[in-house]
C-alpha cells in the first residue's frame, strides 16, 4: 500500500499484533478471525494516512509441537517449516492479509535476543532458580492452578479449554518473580483503565490479580526443543516467554534501537480470551522488570462457536476458512465475521446466517445499488458523471447522513476497536442512499424531458454515485477487491488517484467526484449464491 505525506520518518508507528499462532496444525476460522480484524484496523489507519505497522507470525516451540512433529514421525523443525510455508503464509495471501512482517520463533532475529532479554533478567535477580509441581496442560503450554480445572464424570481434572486430562509435572525449573509485580499491575491498571478490553475481560484480570500472583516458572527442563536458557544448556525457555516477547524481537529490540523507537510497545495486542492472562499480567510484568514500556491496549475476541463449542481442531469443530471464500469470495467473508460479532464477545458462525447476510445486506443493499446508479448514469447520460445543479433538502440530507456515518466509522473502527459498530454505520448509509433512490425514482424524472427535469435527474445520479464514492472508501480497508471495482466503476481513480491513498476520515467532504467522469457498469459486485454442495 502506498505510503501517504503524513507518513513521517521517525514517527511512532501505529504498531497492531495478532498472537502469533501454534503450528500443530492448519488455520481454521478462530485464527483468521483475529487476523482479519487486525488487518482492517492497520488497514483503516493506513488511510488514515499514519505509519502503520502490522505484525503476525507463528510459535513453533513447545511440547505441543514436538508432540505432534513426533506424531507424524518428523523433526519439529521440519513440521513448522511445512505448515508455515503450505498453509499459514498461503492462507493470509488468500485473504488479502497486508502484513508488514510475519515473524516465526524459530528465527535466529529471534531466539538470540530472547537469550539476551532472559539473561539481563536472570542478572538483575529477577530470576532464580526452583522446584515446581502441578497440573499443566500440554494444548494450553500452561500450568494450570486446581480451581480452573474442570472435573470428568469418573473424577479425572480436565482443562476447561481442551477438555482434556492434565498432566501431573515436577520438576527443577527457574522462576521469574511475579509476585512482586501484584501491587505494579494493580496501579497500571488503575492508571490506565482502557488497557484491557472488553470490560468483562478486564474485570477477570484485575480480580484475577487481587487474588495473589505466583512466580512464574519461565524454563523446561523433561524436553529441548525451545530456546536454551543461556546459563543452563539443561534448560529450554518456557514458550509463553519466548512467544511473548515476538512483539519486542520483531521489531529491533538490542537489535535496531532506531526501529524499536520508531514502533514499540504495540498499540494494540489483539488477542483470543483463552490467552488473556499472558499478555495482561504476565508480558507488562516482563516489561516493567526490564525497564520497557507497556503497550497500549490489550483487546481480547470472543471465540467462534459452533454447536455451542469453541471452533478447533481439537473438538473437530474447525473449518478451513477456503470453505466459505469459495462460495462467498474472500471480501465478503472479511466482512461477514466482523459484521456479525461484536468483537469481544463469543459469537456463534452458521452458514444459513452468513447466507442471509451476504444476500440482503451485500447483494441486495449495497451491490444492487452500485449496479442500479452505473446502470442509470449509462442509461441517461452515456456514461459521463453529470453535475448536481440544485441540492434540496432531500440531498442535504443525504450529506448530513455521510457525516454521520464517516464520524461513526472512524470513531468505532479507528479508535473504539469496534468493527461491527464502524460497519453498520456505513450499511445504515447504504440504506439511506437506497431510500433516497426509491422516493426520487430517477426512472420517473429521466421522463421530463425539459431543462428542468434533466437537471433534477442529474442532481439525483450525482448524489447517488458521490454517495457510493464514499462508501468505496469507507469500506476498503474492508472489502478491498469490491471497493476497488466500485472505485474503478465510479471513474474514480482517473480523477481522484488510488483508493488507497483516500483519507476515510474525509470521505464526508462532498463533491469530490467530479462531473463529467466516466461511469461504468462493471461485474456484478456480490453476485448470487450458488447452491452450497452437500457432503
Amino acid at each position: 500500500m502506498a505510503a501517504t505525506g503524513s507518513e513521517k520518518q521517525g514517527a511512532k508507528a501505529f504498531y497492531v499484533t495478532t498472537p502469533i499462532y501454534y503450528v500443530n496444525d492448519a488455520p481454521h476460522l478462530g485464527h483468521a478471525y483475529t487476523t482479519v480484524a487486525g488487518d482492517v484496523l492497520t488497514r483503516w489507519h493506513r488511510q488514515r494516512g499514519e505509519k502503520v505497522w502490522y505484525l503476525t507470525g507463528t510459535d513453533e516451540h513447545g511440547q505441543k509441537i514436538m508432540r505432534t512433529a513426533e506424531a507424524n514421525d518428523v523433526t519439529p523443525q521440519a513440521w513448522c517449516d511445512k505448515l508455515v510455508e503450505e498453509a499459514w503464509k498461503p492462507l493470509w495471501k488468500h485473504l488479502d492479509i497486508a502484513n508488514d512482517d510475519f515473524i516465526r520463533t524459530t528465527q535466529k532475529r529471534h531466539t538470540d535476543r530472547v537469550q539476551e532479554f532472559v539473561q539481563d533478567l536472570y542478572d538483575k535477580g529477577e530470576i532464580y532458580k526452583g522446584g515446581y509441581e502441578g497440573p499443566y496442560c500440554v494444548g494450553c503450554e500452561e500450568f494450570k492452578l486446581p480451581g480452573d480445572l474442570i472435573e470428568a464424570e469418573d473424577g479425572t481434572k480436565l482443562c476447561p479449554i481442551h477438555k482434556r486430562p492434565v498432566e501431573i509435572l515436577k520438576e527443577e525449573n527457574y522462576f521469574f518473580k511475579l509476585s512482586e509485580y501484584g501491587p505494579k499491575l494493580l496501579e497500571f491498571y488503575e492508571a490506565n483503565p482502557g488497557f484491557i478490553q472488553p470490560e468483562s475481560a478486564r474485570n477477570e484480570v484485575v480480580n484475577f490479580v487481587k487474588q495473589g500472583l505466583e512466580d512464574l516458572s519461565i524454563s523446561r527442563s523433561t524436553f529441548d526443543w525451545g530456546i536454551p536458557v543461556p546459563w543452563d544448556s539443561e534448560h529450554v525457555i518456557y514458550v509463553w516467554i519466548d512467544a511473548l516477547l515476538n512483539y519486542a524481537t520483531a521489531v529491533g529490540y538490542n537489535e535496531n534501537p532506531e526501529k524499536f523507537d520508531e514502533t514499540f510497545p504495540a498499540n494494540v495486542h489483539l488477542i483470543g480470551k483463552d490467552i488473556l492472562r499472558f499478555h495482561a499480567v504476565i508480558w507488562p510484568a516482563m516489561l516493567m522488570a526490564q525497564g520497557l514500556p507497556t503497550p497500549g491496549r490489550v483487546v481480547a475476541n470472543g471465540w467462534l462457536m459452533v454447536g455451542g463449542e469453541k471452533m478447533s481442531k481439537s473438538n473437530l469443530t474447525g473449518i478451513k476458512p477456503q470453505d466459505l471464500t469459495s462460495h462467498f469470495g474472500v471480501d465478503a467473508y472479511r466482512w461477514y465475521f466482523l459484521r456479525a460479532i461484536a468483537f469481544g464477545q463469543d459469537g456463534s458462525f452458521s452458514w444459513e446466517d452468513f447466507t442471509a447476510r451476504y444476500t440482503s445486506e451485500l447483494a441486495n443493499d449495497y451491490g444492487n445499488l452500485a449496479s442500479r446508479v452505473a446502470a442509470m448514469v449509462g442509461k441517461y447520460f452515456d456514461g459521463a458523471l453529470p453535475a448536481s445543479t440544485a441540492d434540496g433538502d432531500a440531498e442535504k440530507a443525504i450529506h448530513e447522513g455521510l457525516a454521520k456515518a464517516v464520524a461513526t466509522a472512524d470513531a468505532k473502527i479507528g479508535e473504539e476497536v469496534d468493527f461491527q459498530g464502524g460497519i453498520l454505520a456505513v450499511f445504515d448509509f447504504v440504506k439511506q442512499v437506497n431510500g433516497y433512490i426509491t422516493e426520487q425514482e430517477p426512472w420517473k424524472v429521466a421522463k421530463d424531458e425539459s431543462e428542468e427535469g434533466r437537471a433534477r435527474l442529474a442532481t439525483i445520479l450525482y448524489t447517488a454515485a458521490e454517495s457510493l464514492r464514499a462508501v468505496a472508501v469507507l469500506l476498503n480497508p474492508i472489502m478491498p477487491d469490491t471497493s476497488q471495482k466500485l472505485w474503478d466503476s465510479l471513474g474514480a481513480e482517473a480523477s481522484l488517484g488510488a483508493l488507497a491513498d483516500q483519507p476515510v476520515q474525509d470521505a464526508a467532504r462532498w463533491g469530490l467526484l467530479p462531473a463529467g467522469a466516466t461511469v461504468t457498469k462493471g461485474a456484478v459486485l456480490f453476485p448470487r449464491l450458488e447452491e452450497p454442495k452437500k457432503d
